[in-house]
C-alpha cells in the first residue's frame, strides 16, 4: 500500500497533524509526518515533493496556517494529489483557508475545513482506495457503519441485490427508505447499532 505524508509548515501544527495520523493509523495506512516550510525550508519541501512518488507515497497532506503556501509549493512539484488543511491561527484560519483554496489553474490542492485533518486523512484514504479493494471495504465500514458480509445480514437473512450477482446497490434500510447507497459486489450491508 502506498504511504501518506503529513507535512506540517511548523511544529506548532502538531496537534492538527495528530488527528490525521490517528485516523490513518485506525485504517492501517502507513504514513510519515514531516515539518517543512514553504518559506523557511522551500528547497527541502520541493525536493520532498519531487521524490515523493518514487519514495512510495500516494497522497500528501499539507497542514499550514497564516499564508499557507505549503500546499501550493508541494503541488507545483509533484503529480501526486495534495490535500490542504488550513491551520487556525490568525483570523480564525480564514487567511489560511483562502490561501489554500485559491490555487492557480494547473496546481490543484484539494482543501478541507480549517483544522480538518481528520477529513484530510479520510480523503487521502479514499484516494488510495481507488486502487485498493481491502482499503475500500475498511472505508465503507468506517464511513457508513456497515458490516459487509457475503450475502447475509447479521441475523442470517438473505438481502436482495438489485444489480444481480455481478454487483449492485446495497444499503441500509431505515423506515422503508434505502439510505447510504453504494456499489459493491457483495450482497449484504447492515448498520452498526441499527
Amino acid at each position: 500500500m502506498k504511504k501518506v505524508a503529513i507535512i506540517m509548515g511548523s511544529d506548532s501544527d502538531l496537534p492538527i497533524a495528530e488527528k490525521a495520523a490517528a485516523q490513518l493509523k485506525a485504517l492501517d495506512i502507513p504514513f510519515e509526518v514531516h515539518v517543512m516550510s514553504a518559506h523557511r525550508t522551500p528547497d527541502e519541501a520541493c525536493a520532498f515533493a519531487k521524490s515523493a512518488k518514487e519514495n512510495g507515497f500516494g497522497v500528501l497532506i499539507s497542514i499550514a496556517g497564516m499564508a499557507a503556501h505549503l500546499g501550493g509549493v508541494l503541488a507545483a512539484n509533484t503529480t501526486l494529489p495534495i490535500i490542504g488543511v488550513p491551520g487556525k491561527s490568525s483570523f480564525e484560519g480564514l487567511d489560511a483557508l483562502l490561501a489554500t483554496v485559491q490555487m492557480p489553474s494547473g496546481i490543484p490542492v484539494a482543501t478541507v475545513a480549517v483544522n480538518g485533518s481528520k477529513n484530510a486523512a479520510i480523503l487521502a484514504a479514499q484516494m488510495l482506495a481507488l486502487s485498493d479493494e481491502e482499503l475500500d471495504k475498511k472505508l465503507a465500514n468506517y464511513i457508513y457503519g456497515f458490516n459487509v458480509v457475503a450475502g447475509r445480514s447479521e441475523k442470517g437473512n438473505l438481502l436482495p441485490n438489485p444489480g444481480g450477482d455481478a454487483g449492485g446497490y446495497v444499503g441500509l434500510m431505515r423506515s422503508g427508505t434505502l439510505t447510504n447507497c453504494m456499489t459493491y459486489d457483495v450482497k449484504l450491508v447492515s448498520a452498526r447499532g441499527a
